[in-house]
C-alpha cells in the first residue's frame, strides 16, 4: 500500500512521542509538529480509518501493526541518514532536519548501501 510523506510523518511523531513520552494525544502532536489542531485532527481520523493508528476514549493514540511498522522504518531511516551527515561534518540539528528530507524518498537499495557505510563508521 503506498502511504503519503505526510502520513508517514504522523506515524513516525506518534512513535517518537510514544517513546518520550509514554502516552500520545492530538496535542501532543500539534506542538511537535507545529501543524494546526484541525488538520492532526483530519489526518488522525483518516490514519484511523486506514487502520494504522487507533483511539481510546481518552482520546490517547495508539499505532497499530501496520501503523508501527511504518512508523519504525521511517524512524530507522531518519536516525540511519541523520548518523551519515554527522559522519561528515553537519551539525546535529541540521542532520536532522535534513534527514527528514530525504528519508521518505530514498530506495532501500540506496538506504541499504547508507546503512552500511554507517556501521562500518561508528
Amino acid at each position: 500500500m503506498v502511504i503519503h510523506e505526510s502520513a508517514e510523518d504522523y506515524l513516525e511523531s506518534i512513535l517518537v512521542l510514544k517513546e518520550r513520552r509514554g502516552v500520545v494525544h492530538s496535542i501532543d502532536i500539534v506542538n511537535e509538529l507545529g501543524y494546526s489542531k484541525p488538520s492532526v485532527s483530519i489526518a488522525m481520523k483518516k490514519l484511523r480509518e486506514n487502520g494504522y493508528i487507533s483511539m481510546s476514549p481518552d482520546g490517547s493514540i495508539t499505532l497499530n501493526e501496520s501503523g508501527l511498522a511504518i512508523a519504525s522504518r521511517v524512524y530507522d531511516r531518519h536516525k540511519t541518514i541523520t548518523r551519515l551527515f554527522t559522519l561528515l561534518g553537519v551539525s546535529p540539528d541540521a542532520a536532522a532536519e535534513d534527514a527528514c528530507k530525504v528519508e521518505h524518498d530514498l530506495s532501500d537499495e540506496t538506504f541499504a548501501k547508507i546503512r552500511e557505510f554507517v556501521e562500518q563508521h561508528i
